[in-house]
């Protein structure tokens, strides 16, 4: 037999590597370095952090969250012509709407002094809510897209929503301010205007627990989206936003639940405060910060039950 013809020899192949030199350029080499992994340090993707990790991871991407709501401040007027505007005068329109009827035509304004304002409190504020709330409700389907191409805490969802509706505030809340002190009765202001920014902010937190609590109930029921407007506006008529209780209830079950209602709460504190220079009763503030703590709690755990379950939707 030829040299040509003689066959290769064990752990030699023509023109590429056996088993043999494959292993031991894998795992013989002097750099290489082999790592056990156990078992024990693997993690299902997808599955529920323990709930301080998960604050963590929410803490973690705050300053996304804060961009995020920055970048779409104005994304429910971007294609109008006015834009931002509407975001005053859409309150405005509804104000001049409930006055119409209510104050002019039903005459509930009667004995309620300095009515203009009250109504205006009313509209503007609880405009908020209704948008924290909407808004968070559809968060999760809104984001499904987002929720299967990346992993983060979904409740940076519906809290970047209320974050946005608080940016969009600012200005409603300076137009609601110099409408007040433009419009006649002029009010004359006391140092319980300093009151208005802690109520607000308890507004804000009860509207994020409510919108994490809706956000986990409208994924698992979409339906709900349908019904929480009806629910809104019952909770418009509900809430004294442009007529005073007091004229037309005299039910005493009714009248405690008007004053358990934590938007009731909300504008009272905010009309006393603003408009009349009263101090609201001390049981009504703690009763709204168990409102809004109590809501976040709540709110906070039982979205945090369902976190597995946003992403097979």
């Amino acid at each position: 037999m030829t040299a040509s013809s003689k066959a290769p020899t064990t752990g030699q192949t023509e023109g590429k590597a056996s088993p043999v030199d494959l292993y031991s350029m894998l795992f013989e080499g002097p750099e290489t370095k082999v790592e056990v992994i156990s078992a024990g340090r693997l993690t299902r993707v997808g599955a529920r952090p323990p709930l301080g990790e998960y604050i963590a991871q929410l803490w973690d991407r705050r300053y996304f969250l804060w961009a995020d709501a920055r970048a779409k401040v104005t994304s429910g007027t971007r294609e109008t012509l006015l834009g931002t505007a509407w975001l005053v005068l859409k309150p405005i329109l509804d104000g001049l709407t409930y006055f119409l009827i209510f104050g002019l035509l039903l005459q509930s304004g009667r004995g309620v002094e300095n009515f203009v304002g009250y109504l205006i409190i009313g509209t503007f504020l609880f405009s908020f809510t209704t948008r924290c709330v909407t808004g968070g409700a559809r968060s999760i389907t809104a984001g499904r897209n987002l929720i299967r191409a990346f992993a983060f805490p979904r409740a940076a969802l519906p809290i970047s929503v209320v974050l946005r509706e608080m940016l969009n505030m600012i200005p409603v809340l300076a137009a609601m301010f110099a409408i007040i002190l433009v419009l006649p009765p002029s009010e004359v202001l006391t140092w319980r205007l300093v009151l208005v920014p802690l109520v607000l902010a308890l507004q804000v937190i009860f509207c994020t627990g409510l919108a994490l609590l809706l956000a986990r109930a409208a994924a698992k029921l979409p339906d709900l989206n349908q019904l929480i407007s009806f629910a809104m506006r019952l909770w418009l008529y509900g809430s004294a936003v442009f007529f005073s209780y007091e004229k037309f209830i005299d039910h005493p079950t009714i009248l405690s639940l008007m004053e358990a209602n934590p938007m009731f709460m909300v504008l009272t504190i905010v009309r006393n405060s603003l408009l009349y220079g009263l101090d609201s009763p001390g049981s009504m503030w703690l009763a709204l910060s168990a409102w809004a703590f109590g809501a976040l709690i709540v709110g906070f755990l039982v979205f945090w039950q369902g976190e597995e379950s946003y992403g097979r939707l």
